[in-house]
């Protein structure tokens, strides 16, 4: 089922919109098949420079993201080093500019609080200029409203919005989602899928 690695574009004439496991290199970021982001405003190849922030390799926290995402222009994902430590009297990142004050180098992530890997599952639709912070967990089936930032994990095929983002409303009842868990769609055949593609798509679950 999987893509091509090298394959950026989904369409013919659309340079908007990309793959992103065919355009990232950072070895932190880990993106699954047909996960797409498109950007009107800047080139989306540059998605992990643009988009994915703070995100310093001396930290080790990962982004990952699962199949069938859709990624708006303009989302972020901000990770640990924007978080300044709160364990000090002082907000100010002192460690950082250890040759200012002396300090050993050795303990300069002492400067920020590290909450962890950003885990984005299967099918989840992030809105425009969404942000969403280090340690979230976002679970299968999830929307992220635009604008939105989301500082606490979000359960699946839940629709969330606001600042902070709070659920709204879940995307349908308990029994379809339940099922839908079970179902893991997303990790069938290319043949299979495409197969029971009008069912997905026309929202017929008992089809599946």
């Amino acid at each position: 089922m999987a893509i091509p690695d090298k394959k950026i574009y989904p369409r013919t004439n659309d340079f908007e919109t990309v793959y992103l496991k065919g355009v990232i290199t950072n070895p932190n970021i880990v993106v699954d098949d047909y996960t797409i982001y498109n950007d009107f405003v800047s080139d989306p190849t540059l998605f992990e420079v643009n988009n994915v922030l703070y995100h310093y390799p001396i930290n080790k926290d990962r982004l990952i993201i699962g199949k069938f995402c859709s990624i708006a222009c303009g989302a972020k994902f901000i990770f640990t080093s924007a978080n300044h430590t709160l364990k000090s009297l002082s907000t100010y990142p002192f460690p950082i500019f250890f040759e200012e004050w002396n300090l050993d180098k050795k303990h300069v992530i002492s400067a920020w609080d590290n909450k962890g890997d950003i885990v984005i599952g299967n099918d989840v639709w992030i809105g425009y200029e969404a942000v969403i912070l280090s340690g979230v967990n976002i679970g299968d089936g999830a929307i992220i409203g635009a604008r939105a930032v989301v500082t606490k994990d979000v359960a699946p095929y839940t629709v969330v919005g606001g600042i902070p983002a709070k659920e709204i409303k879940k995307r349908f009842d308990e029994e379809t989602i339940k099922k839908l868990q079970q179902l893991q769609w997303w990790d069938w055949s290319f043949d299979k899928i495409k197969q029971r593609l009008p069912y997905i798509m026309d929202g017929s679950v008992d089809k599946l």
